[in-house]
């Protein structure tokens, strides 16, 4: 297979957790270890579209860097670099929202669950956020995005833009058209309190999520107050529909041991949920206690983690300068 140009970022929104590595970052070690060229980008400037402390944002910043390096991203592999030490995006983003139509804009769903019912109140940030993301991609002519179902509507915003823009400038392979890579299984974890509900750090308890710098006992006691329900283990996956709980639990088992949902249903079938807790407590500590104890390693290493973000950020700066250029020369300046 052809070698990807991969492209993605995470906010730096702080206390990343299961659903974040299960639903994202999992699957950026993965694509970097396939021998993809991979850019991960601590997206800083799209979480400034809501207001934020400065020092908690510097904190964040760094603690999400480390959590790429502790999961298995290798900055000698791939590039890892904040983006607002690149200045290419936000020139880049500006040049794109010349191209881009209020009309994209404004089918955006996101920017409507976000902004909520009082949207005068929302930062424009907030609004064009779609545009930098987009600039993000193009920017270094990625080939393919890893992207969530709530994102899929920026990649296209992202694939119409890069389309207009090489048909308005008489262009027609200046711009790549990116390709989504959409994670078919586990793609959203959820909350371990309501398993209709996705998993988040903005949620009150705690007890909701596996944050990713959990000790061992904190995952133990999260899993033994999993919700599950009265009825007996599942026997078959049609069985699983009307029970998001046992779905969600045994997915996030499936997701981290990569055993088929049906072998794991064959596995406890007849056995109590207490037997099934206890080994994916087991699985849990196991996959993620040594990315726990590598995060809070790193983070007293401020050094190392600047330096790593300093580096990475050269090397994006040497991709993104020369298209930048070459967007500028396109419009005239």
């Amino acid at each position: 297979m052809a070698t990807k140009k991969i492209f993605s970022g995470v906010q730096p929104s702080g206390n990343l957790h299961l659903g974040n590595y299960i639903g994202a970052i999992k699957n950026f070690v993965n694509l970097q270890n396939e021998g993809n060229e991979c850019i991960f980008c601590v997206v800083d400037l799209h979480a400034i579209t809501v207001k934020q402390d400065p020092k908690i944002l510097k904190q964040n910043i760094r603690e999400t860097a480390a959590t790429f390096i502790a999961s298995g991203i290798n900055p000698k592999k791939s590039i890892i670099f904040n983006q607002s030490s690149v200045s290419a995006h936000s020139q880049a983003s500006w040049l794109l929202s010349c191209v881009a139509r209020m009309g994209w804009l404004n089918r955006m769903t996101q920017f409507k669950e976000k902004a909520g019912k009082d949207k005068e109140k929302a930062s424009v940030g907030l609004y064009i956020y779609p545009v930098l993301m987009a600039a993000d991609i193009l920017l270094y002519d990625a080939t393919h995005v890893p992207v969530g179902e709530d994102q899929k509507q920026h990649l296209e915003l992202a694939r119409d833009i890069s389309k207009k823009f090489n048909t308005d400038f008489n262009a027609a392979d200046f711009f790549k058209i990116p390709e989504p890579l959409i994670q078919k299984n586990f793609a959203r974890i959820m909350s371990l309190k309501d398993g209709t509900k996705k998993m988040s750090k903005s949620d009150p308890s705690d007890l909701s999520r596996i944050n990713l710098t959990d000790t061992e006992n904190e995952i133990i006691n999260k899993i033994k107050k999993a919700k599950t329900d009265t009825n007996p283990f599942p026997t078959s996956i049609d069985n699983l529909k009307s029970r998001p709980e046992i779905e969600n639990l045994i997915g996030i088992y499936s997701s981290l041991s990569g055993t088929k949902i049906e072998d794991l249903l064959n596995k406890f079938k007849g056995q109590n949920f207490s037997l099934f807790k206890e080994d994916l407590s087991e699985l849990l500590i196991k996959k993620i206690s040594p990315i726990s104890k590598e995060i809070n390693k790193l983070n007293k290493d401020i050094s190392f983690i600047d330096q790593v973000l300093k580096e990475g950020s050269e090397k994006a700066n040497e991709l993104s300068s020369k298209k930048i250029e070459d967007i500028k020369k396109k419009f005239g300046f």
